[in-house]
């Protein structure tokens, strides 16, 4: 069997390759030429890009085998997301990568800027020893200012206060009593802007982000304010700011990144007080070894059919590693329910209860919706499509939680309603210590099975000699029985028999079954696929 091909588009680093060559048909592209881009995609399972590859609409239309788009870094600008999530493609990135890398950056900027490195460094050079020349300011007592108190302007705060300053930061998702824990007050950006010595800046570029800081909040700075910019280019209105330092309204900038990339013309550029660097936030050995294993391994996750946490286009956002083991229940259960139910429901609740509810379990939920359509729709199904799947059918999908368990430390269950208005409920659990996935209910109907490959069931009226006839009739065709559970609402009542067996149950083998017992109902189950 072919191994799927991973095309790396872009330079990756040694160990990302490492730990995807074994698994995979490694190939490589030039991502910046589209004629060879293109092509090179027609085959590509997963593709690996940094920033120079656009996947746009028309690199993804060329890709019709396309699983996951990883980028080695941090940046989607060149990833078309929504034309990437239409076509079930997941999007990953590596978020950790290079956060201290770029946090050193800002910090190196910053430094670069007050003591007037670049220019004394070039002045020496040039045979000249003017020391007078070069006099900068101190960082310690100044007010800083972080717009952005993300992961990365996180870690700038905490190497600017080992600076002695008094840290102030702008941030209308971080709570106040988060922000604090880094010793900053949380103020609005008109506030930051008037009061700070320094400004740092660190936010994603949105289109709420875009042109941030403009002429109009330029005008709110203090004189010689230093203001650097090692986040995202267009952040910063660029002509704006120049105009500031030409007119001595900015003391001095820092800027690794431009609206426009990559440039080598900037009105900033005839500034001695402006230092600028070509988008190094993230180009250290350490992020970059970071940024290849990240990536490869989400590619990994990726085609095997599992979640992965760096995705930016799957619901649920990472996972706590008490909830992980639940996926692949979950997924089973979504699939076992379908095959019950022999139909989408139209609508479906995920219950979880008992010590995992503490945590974040919306991928469960996520999970059972991924095996609900496994079996019964034609394209492979993924964390991506899924919730699209759901959409376009009309599926209504609620969560529930509870930390209470009464009977098992851990409980999913999967509750259904099909367009007609019947209903069906099935449950699971994990018995630790090696986390064996157990179906423990059906309806009402109490069982004990281990999730296997394949499961028959079987509803009747209670009577004796029912078991005899499925064991016989499942024997004279070669299917053995591995597990076998009865259970019954009363005495003479309703009866459900659920069994594992080792091999796939026929239809004509159901049915006949269905027929010599006067079965209600009779459904094969088969997880092969899983």
């Amino acid at each position: 069997m072919a191994k799927p091909v991973v095309l790396i588009a872009e330079e990756l680093s040694r160990a990302g390759i490492d730990l995807l060559s074994s698994d995979f048909d490694v190939r490589e592209t030039n991502g910046a030429d589209r004629a060879e881009l293109l092509p090179a995609l027609a085959d590509a399972d997963a593709v690996i890009i940094r920033s120079a590859t656009k996947m746009d609409a028309e690199a993804i239309a060329a890709a019709p085998k396309l699983k996951v788009i990883a980028r080695a870094g941090v940046g989607l600008d060149n990833v078309d997301v929504k034309a990437a999530t239409n076509a079930g493609v997941m999007v990953v990135n590596a978020p950790q990568s290079n956060i201290v890398s770029a946090a050193e950056q800002a910090i190196a900027l910053l430094l670069s800027v007050a003591r007037r490195t670049n220019l004394a460094n070039a002045s020496l050079k040039s045979g000249e020893w003017k020391r007078s020349k070069f006099t900068g300011v101190e960082i310690f007592d100044k007010t800083v200012g972080v717009v952005g108190l993300g992961k990365i302007g996180q870690l700038v705060a905490q190497r600017l206060a080992a600076f002695g300053t008094h840290l102030l930061a702008y941030d209308p998702y971080v709570p106040p009593a988060r922000a604090a824990q880094y010793g900053v007050r949380l103020v609005t950006l008109e506030e930051l802007l008037r009061e700070s010595d320094i400004v740092t800046i660190h936010l994603p570029k949105t289109p709420e982000t875009a042109g941030l800081i403009g002429e109009r909040e330029l005008a709110m700075v203090k004189p010689n304010v230093i203001i650097v910019n090692a986040a995202r280019g267009g952040l910063i209105d660029e002509d704006a700011l120049a105009i500031a330092v030409k007119e001595g309204r900015v003391g001095g900038v820092g800027l690794d990144v431009f609206a426009t990339e990559p440039t080598t013309s900037s009105p900033l550029f005839e500034f001695d007080n402006v230092v600028v660097t070509p988008h190094l936030g993230a180009s250290t050995d350490e992020a970059q070894e970071k940024a290849g294993t990240a990536v490869a391994k989400s590619v990994k996750l990726a085609l095997s059919g599992e979640f992965v946490p760096d995705a930016v286009n799957v619901q649920g956002g990472a996972i706590a590693e008490d909830v992980r083991p639940g996926l692949p229940l979950a997924e089973k259960l979504g699939r076992v329910f379908t095959a019950l139910a022999g139909g989408i429901a139209s609508r479906i609740e995920v219950e979880v209860r008992g010590e995992i509810a503490q945590y974040d379990v919306k991928v469960l939920e996520l999970a059972v919706l991924k095996g609900v359509f496994t079996d019964v729709v034609e394209k492979s199904v993924t964390y991506v499509n899924a919730p699209l799947f759901a959409q376009d059918r009309g599926v209504e999908m609620s969560l529930t939680t509870d930390d209470e368990s009464a009977d098992y430390r851990n409980l999913i269950t999967v509750r259904g309603t099909m367009p007609n208005g019947a209903q069906l409920s099935i449950a699971g659990t994990l018995v630790r210590p090696k986390h064996t996935e157990k179906l423990v209910k059906v309806d009402d109907f109490d069982v004990d099975l281990n999730l296997s490959e394949h499961f028959g069931f079987f509803r009747y009226e209670d009577r004796p000699g029912v078991v005899g006839v499925i064991g016989q009739l499942l024997g004279e065709h070669g299917i053995n029985i591995a597990g076998m559970q009865v259970a019954r609402d009363a005495k003479g009542g309703h009866a459900l028999v659920a069994l594992t067996v080792d091999s796939a149950v026929p239809a004509p083998v159901i049915e006949t079954i269905v027929e010599k017992i006067g079965a209600a109902s009779g459904r094969a189950v088969d997880l092969v696929d899983v």
